[in-house]
């Protein structure tokens, strides 16, 4: 659209060339020579009706052939040029104006706006540029520009032109620019650089005008530097992207976890020469370059090159660094032929303050013992966090087992000391199993492997300790491993199996529910108790299959001795913190119970009291739900763990089992177990039922139902039995003699 003043201007002098647009000229003045070069007509009808609409009567060329014609033909003061064109672009049009050495001043009218492009396009002798779409504006004040520089030039101010041309060079480098923008002199001194300077390095340039470039250079890099900085090649030859740093006096935003002060750059650069078709010693001028700074990118690699080789709590290496320090150390103790030890640390005791005391304060326990730890070794030992809470330990060139010795003890002694976080005074001790290069192992593998299974020794006969790893230790472990593998079959085959303990009415004597407790039904070992596998099945992530398949069994027998008669039996089922957190856990046990047609109101699900201290916005809620279908829920082993009143109260509990552990205490004390009042207590504020396991003997069947036990459980009753033999313990209840003993 123009507008009525430009319409004014068709027949006025353009007011900044001096060269009236119109031909008629005053005095001597001659009109502007104008050419337009465009490959695309529409385009060029376009300018064509802005230039004129000016007051200046242009030149038209379709392309670049037509235009270097035109060229040929006659002389312009300015030419508009597109640079993308067909056939002869506008870079032919440009080198064959340098070739010639046109006086005219080429306006480049184009797309490509690249920092490259751009300044190739200056390079190749462009006099100023104009991104597409174009300002009109712009436009015209870049060609009135122009003009007025043919006019300084025709008047034979050379050293002013310089001057123009430099201002106008300099102006679109330091606006355009996000880089450092510099030139050396051929001594490596600096005699230009951009404003950029200041805000990536802290220096005015006034500063660094005529310093060697080495006063910026970090001194790391100095070698490196000195093949970028003297560059003299040009072209595809010269220096690009070479990664640097640079002395910095800015201090940097975030967090710099490994750069310090230091700013990191990306430096390319070419030589200067006075005639680029004569690059010689004495035609050198300097180096022109740019820096970028790549400081984020260059932290961002460094924090990921870090994540993958370190343990993001404690900042110790990880397994995969401690993997590759340990194969260079056994390189070179056996090229030297010296030994080395790996150490294999587990924290005891850890899981129980994790469980208690939450997450958050088993990290900070857990880079609290990483610090004790570290102040243990030598300067060349390696420290590392395996998962969890192991740790290993590389100790290179050890003379004799006694060097071994003395780091292990200083463990183990320093670990003995109380942890104090946030008021807790936490205890923590550690199995060290070792393993000793070459008499252990010649491997990185075989040295950690042994080293854990000498671990897993200490921790099976005393725990905190060290071992060092023996033959013998291979065959308990293959025993282990063999037991593993057992165990993923008999869930297989189904070679685990049932069976149950009645829970007995205190006041009827009489049979309410059985626990369900599983057995292995081992093909050379016989039946093996649940003590010898389940800690190996919860320590390899089994102890939620074996539950599920324990209560499956379970679920089908009680279903089928309902049937038979027995309508008010009722099932225990233990429930593994593991199974209990399985997102579909609750639905999952309601269709098993559908299916064997029991409802919800005829299983009592028994937790483990550490089951509390975990994820209660995950457990709380699953506990809810089934509570409103009608299962009971009940705190197993209650007193043997850590939870607080506070956390007993916020899950919807039916009833609390005091372990057998405190109704052992009974026959030693015939006047009453201290623990088991505390609980009765609890249980009557909270008005919570009371069960007791364990119960042997008489005396203390008649303390328990003293103290309100509701119901009871243990050999004085039966001990567990097979599912073959319930239906005989049903058809003998009830239990007179004991019960009136009780009472």
């Amino acid at each position: 659209m123009v507008d009525s003043s430009a319409a004014e201007r068709v027949s006025a002098q353009p007011t900044g060339s001096g060269m009236p647009g119109d031909g008629q000229g005053t005095g001597a003045a001659r009109p502007a020579a104008i050419l337009l070069v465009d490959d695309k007509a529409e385009l060029l009808g376009s300018l064509h009706q802005l230039v004129s609409l000016h007051g200046y009567r242009p030149d038209q060329a379709l392309g670049g052939a037509q235009a270097i014609d035109r060229l040929r033909e006659r002389a312009y003061d300015v030419v508009l040029l597109d640079l993308i064109m067909p056939g002869v672009s506008g870079h032919d049009v440009l080198e064959f104006a340098a070739r010639e050495r046109l006086a005219c001043k080429i306006i480049v009218v184009s797309g490509d706006a690249s920092f490259s492009g751009v300044k190739h396009a200056l390079h190749c002798g462009a006099f100023d540029f104009v991104k597409k779409p174009y300002d009109a504006g712009e436009l015209i004040a870049a060609l009135e520009g122009a003009l007025e520089q043919c006019r300084l030039e025709a008047e034979g101010t050379a050293a002013e032109i310089r001057i123009k041309e430099s201002e106008a060079l300099h102006r679109f480098i330091v606006n355009s620019s996000p880089d450092l923008v510099y030139m050396l002199d051929k001594h490596g001194c600096f005699t230009f650089l951009n404003d950029r300077v200041e805000a990536l390095l802290g220096y005015r340039k006034q500063e660094l005008i005529g310093r060697h470039y080495s006063e910026i250079v970090d001194d790391d890099d100095m070698d490196h530097a000195r093949h970028a900085f003297d560059e003299r090649r040009t072209g595809s030859r010269a220096v690009a992207n070479v990664e640097i740093r640079l002395k910095s006096r800015v201090a940097r935003r975030g967090p710099r976890f490994f750069h310090g002060g230091g700013l990191w750059v990306e430096l390319t650069a070419m030589g200067v020469y006075a005639d680029a078709r004569v690059r010689g010693p004495d035609n050198f001028l300097g180096t022109y370059g740019t820096a970028r700074d790549i400081s984020e990118r260059k932290e961002a690699e460094e924090v990921i090159n870090f994540q993958a080789h370190h343990d993001l709590l404690t900042r110790l290496p990880n397994r995969a660094l401690l993997k590759d320090r340990l194969a260079v150390a056994i390189a070179q103790a056996r090229r030297a032929k010296r030994k080395l030890a790996v150490m294999f640390l587990d924290l005891d005791r850890f899981k129980a303050v994790n469980d208690s005391l939450g997450h958050a304060m088993g990290d900070r326990l857990l880079k609290a013992v990483a610090n004790r730890l570290q102040s243990c070794l030598r300067s060349g030992d390696t420290l590392a966090r395996f998962g969890g809470d192991e740790f290993m330990l590389l100790l290179p060139e050890v003379r004799t087992r006694d060097d071994v010795v003395v780091i292990a003890g200083k463990i183990l002694d320093r670990l003995s000391a109380p942890f104090s976080i946030d008021g807790h005074e936490l205890f923590v001790g550690a199995s060290i199993g070792v393993a000793m290069y070459p008499e252990a192992g010649d491997s990185e593998e075989t040295l950690i492997q042994n080293a854990d299974i000498a671990m897993y020794h200490v921790k099976g006969h005393r725990k905190s300790g060290y071992q060092f790893f023996s033959d013998e230790m291979s065959q308990e472990f293959s025993t282990r491993l063999t037991m593993e593998r057992d165990l993923r079959a008999a869930l297989a085959n189904g070679d685990l199996v049932v069976h149950y303990q009645p829970q007995v009415d205190a006041r009827t004597g009489r049979i309410v529910a059985l626990e369900a407790l599983v057995r292995w039904q081992h093909a050379v070992h016989g039946l093996v108790q649940p003590e010898r596998f389940l800690p190996l099945a919860e320590e390899i992530g089994l102890i939620a299959s074996v539950d599920e398949a324990v209560q499956a069994r379970a679920f089908a027998d009680v279903g089928r001795w309902r049937a038979a008669g027995h309508s008010d039996l009722k099932l225990s089922i233990n429930v593994s913190p593991g199974q209990l957190e399985q997102d579909a856990f609750a639905d999952r046990l309601l269709a098993a119970l559908g299916a064997a047609g029991l409802d919800p109101a005829s299983v009592r699900l028994e937790l483990g009291e550490n089951t509390l201290m975990r994820d209660i916005d995950i457990i709380a809620p699953r506990l809810k739900e089934l509570r409103r279908q009608g299962a009971t829920i009940v705190i197993d082993d209650y007193g043997t763990g850590f939870s607080s009143l506070a956390q007993l109260r916020q899950f919807p509990i039916d009833a609390v089992k005091i372990d057998r552990a405190f109704v052992a205490d009974i026959r030693q004390d015939q006047g009453g177990a201290s623990i088991i009042d505390a609980i009765v207590a609890m249980c009557r504020s909270l008005e919570l039922g009371l069960l007791a396991e364990g119960v042997e003997h008489a005396n203390q069947l008649r303390y328990l139902c003293a103290q309100g036990c509701r119901e009871l459980q243990g050999v004085l009753f039966s001990p567990p039995v097979a599912a073959d033999a319930i239906a005989g313990l049903l058809a003998r209840q009830p239990f007179p003699d004991m019960i009136r003993d009780g009472g």
